[in-house]
């Protein structure tokens, strides 16, 4: 059995407190109520676990009353919930010291989840700082940057070089780049060429054509493809690499979380993406750097 989790809701919307309160002890939390930031203030001798506070609040506004708490108590967690946020204002939740921030109308269930996980962070016994995108990223330097005007031929040897044992990161001598950055004149990202672009680029052009409705039921038959892999690879080695690359990447900042990274390749199905810095390349960071920060969370000391 878990302790219960006492929470301090500061809301100066009489309804919405009442009825958060009922739907939030229904899922075991212990609730103590205050309307404004100088009530919440008061009521902080209470030591809750966790607040929840609004942004839009008279006299004293939700970001004013959390400069306030953390003068009381500099590791307090806070969750701001509000209905008249923004970009700007979670930017400034974030830079005070809130661990999350959530707009209304907030669905219950996400909100409890918010709760937990800002009581789990605030009592969590090992207080490491987490690595930002720039400590698991492969540095700018170690990656293997390209010309769209290459050809194939070199792309796939400057690919295979990327997989020899040389002076780098561990995990790239592991795991070698698999992918390489196509950059303009200027070092501007433009796409990446990975070997599934490259086997994309072998595959016989009709297997990507619009089928006649009338031939919904053709089916190809890969007994006839005997020999084509080695003439489509001499056949293509010509071709510009701008011609085959994915699209133009994803970016993230250096200083971005790790969450914020497994977020973007889970949604955005990207298994790369650019890291940059003050508006310059500073490396890519892959699905696997993610990986191995997984597991050395978990072998940690």
């Amino acid at each position: 059995m878990t302790d219960t989790i006492k929470v301090l809701m500061v809301d100066d919307e009489a309804q919405f407190r009442a009825t958060t309160e009922k739907l939030l002890r229904r899922r075991g939390f212990d609730i103590v109520l205050a309307a404004n930031g100088k009530e919440a203030i008061a009521k902080m001798t209470e030591r809750p676990d966790v607040v929840v506070l609004d942004i839009k609040m008279p006299d004293m506004d939700g970001h004013e009353t959390l400069k306030e708490i953390h003068k009381i108590r500099p590791a307090q967690p806070v969750v701001m919930l509000t209905g008249h946020g923004g970009p700007t204002s979670a930017q400034q939740a974030y830079e005070e010291g809130a661990l999350n921030y959530l707009t209304k109308p907030c669905d219950i269930h996400i909100l409890a989840e918010a709760i937990r996980e800002a009581f789990r962070r605030g009592t969590s016994k090992k207080q490491e700082k987490e690595r930002t995108v720039q400590g698991i990223m492969v540095p700018i330097d170690d990656y293997t940057l390209l010309d769209g005007e290459c050809t194939v031929a070199q792309a796939i040897a400057e690919l295979k070089a990327s997989f020899a044992l040389k002076h780098s990161t561990s995990r790239l001598m592991e795991t070698g780049h698999r992918s390489v950055l196509v950059v303009d004149k200027q070092r501007r990202p433009q796409g990446f060429l990975a070997i599934t672009n490259l086997l994309k680029m072998i595959l016989p052009s009709y297997l990507s054509a619009p089928k006649p409705s009338m031939a919904d039921s053709v089916q190809y038959s890969p007994m006839f493809w005997d020999g084509m892999f080695a003439a489509e690879v001499r056949r293509r080695s010509s071709l510009k690499i701008k011609e085959i690359m994915s699209p133009e990447p994803f970016t993230i900042d250096a200083g971005a979380s790790l969450m914020e990274a497994a977020y973007m390749m889970v949604t955005m199905n990207a298994r790369r993406v650019v890291v940059m810095q003050n508006g310059e390349l500073a490396g890519v960071v892959r699905e696997q750097d993610l990986f191995f920060e997984m597991d050395r969370v978990l072998h940690q000391q």
